[in-house]
């Protein structure tokens, strides 16, 4: 399977330098482009999967070119600035960036990013399946239904969502981060608590006791797991 392109649109070495080796250290394949003639010749000649774009380039605004790139497609791309404000952060969103991270940033935080929006447009580029399935619990994305043992139960967006994103990933761990950046999103200011909040009431329509639970277990200090198929469809003990 190739690695994953991405292309890092920033003038200064001090920082493209250093992120492409941690990118690559990630598995990740990179490419710098020092300015905005460099970025738009790069976006259409390799094709990355995701592009780093700062907002200040020597010979251009960084905003001209995602304009360029949405007019192209839907590339991804999250947004670099030293200038941190709101208004810079929202007008670079509302042009179509998929996210927007402030100078200076530890690169863990950028990767952590990069793979929370790669995972979100790859699943909304990729075909997906019409329905996920684990043991009576059934999804259907299309019609955005929720079935237990044949009977409907009804959720609100958000807790379909969640649902969703927990069921997709049967039997392996959700973090905590990964769900809020996923269900709400990456720039979601509220409390987290939401989150349990919403967990809750999803065990107790799908009659999951949080204490035995069959389907969504707890795994504390991470996030959340749903139940693998042979291991929800087990009979419990008793």
């Amino acid at each position: 399977m190739s690695r994953r392109m991405i292309l890092i649109v920033e003038d200064e070495e001090s920082i493209s330098e250093p992120l492409a080796s941690a990118l690559e250290r990630e598995g990740y394949a990179t490419e710098i482009a020092p300015t905005a003639e460099a970025a738009l010749e790069a976006v259409r000649t390799t094709e990355p999967d995701l592009v780093l774009l700062d907002v200040m380039l020597p010979d251009g605004d960084g905003r001209e070119i995602l304009r360029d790139i949405r007019s192209r497609g839907a590339t991804p791309v999250i947004m670099l600035s030293a200038r941190g404000e709101e208004t810079d952060m929202v007008v670079g969103l509302e042009l179509g960036a998929d996210d927007y991270v402030s100078k200076p940033f530890r690169a863990a935080e950028l990767i952590a990013r990069i793979r929370a929006v790669l995972r979100r447009t790859g699943e909304k580029a990729a075909p997906p399946a019409s329905a996920l399935g684990v043991d009576d619990v059934r999804l259907d994305l299309d019609t955005r239904t929720v079935t237990k043992d044949g009977a409907t139960v009804d959720l609100t967006l958000k807790e379909f969502d969640l649902l969703r994103a927990l069921m997709e990933r049967a039997g392996r761990v959700a973090s905590r981060q990964e769900l809020m950046d996923e269900v709400w999103d990456p720039h979601w200011f509220g409390p987290t608590k939401t989150l349990d909040v919403h967990v809750s009431s999803l065990r107790k329509k799908l009659d999951d006791d949080p204490n035995e639970p069959r389907y969504i277990h707890t795994v504390r200090g991470v996030g959340f797991r749903f139940a693998a198929p042979a291991e929800a469809s087990a009979e419990p003990e008793g």
